[in-house]
């Protein structure tokens, strides 16, 4: 396993909440050196992912439960929107039906409510992959401070669930994001849709967790599962 690590200075006029989410698929697609041209989109939301490709490819595929996001996710004829739940078995069994030259994943796979059958159902793809997922130390110092579980799974966990059924390249990149205020910071969480804590403390917690938080920055942890391949033919 590797471990790296990078720092990000938040400010209000980026106009953006998915700061985190934007720099997980920049580092994705860094390591896929080859151009896929059938691609799978797991979590694809509003499609940040497929806006960041920058290679002709012939299709696209974007798998999400929410349809509203799906909505915003760019359309063309070379991009297919599949409403469909990764957690649901039917989904696999129709996005089966077709190749692809790559599965990614990014910053969705947190939320599969069994991820060891998700991780085999990728499989069944026969095809490499590139999964970003966050972990458990996601915002630790706010979860400890106001004594909250983790709500993700350990790297451990995702590791070992994963090794079975993937030969690829593991790596854990801790990113830290700094905010100019508490306040920002919580309206940031509330926002951002990260966070696995929000609902989970009523006005009074709340209140009590932003006097005594005592950093400036959030933390996120993130796994990439990509796998071990530098080239790539289609058969």
């Amino acid at each position: 396993m590797k471990i790296s690590s990078e720092f990000s200075k938040y400010a209000v006029h980026y106009g953006s909440n998915n700061i985190i989410q934007n720099k997980v698929i920049k580092r994705l697609l860094q390591k896929v050196t080859y151009k896929p041209k059938y691609i799978l989109d797991l979590g694809c939301g509003s499609g940040a992912l497929c806006k960041s490709i920058d290679w002709k490819y012939e299709h696209f595929c974007g798998v999400d439960f929410a349809s509203g996001m799906l909505e915003l996710h760019p359309h063309s004829n070379n991009i297919e929107i599949f409403y469909g739940d990764f957690n649901d078995e039917t989904t696999f069994e129709a996005l089966l039906k077709k190749r692809y030259d790559v599965v990614f994943s990014a910053s969705a796979l947190q939320w599969a409510e069994n991820l060891k059958n998700v991780f085999r159902n990728i499989k069944l793809f026969n095809a490499p992959v590139a999964l970003a997922i966050f972990t458990s130390n996601t915002f630790k110092t706010l979860h400890e401070t106001a004594s909250l579980a983790p709500p993700l799974r350990t790297v451990n966990e995702v590791y070992e669930l994963q090794k079975n059924c993937f030969d690829a390249d593991f790596e854990i990149v801790e990113y830290k994001l700094e905010f100019e205020s508490v306040r920002d910071m919580f309206k940031y969480i509330k926002q951002s849709g990260v966070s696995g804590s929000r609902g989970l403390l009523n006005y009074k917690q709340m209140k009590k967790l932003m006097n005594e938080y005592p950093l400036n920055y959030l933390e996120f942890e993130v796994v990439f599962i990509t796998s071990k391949i530098t080239s790539f033919s289609r058969v």
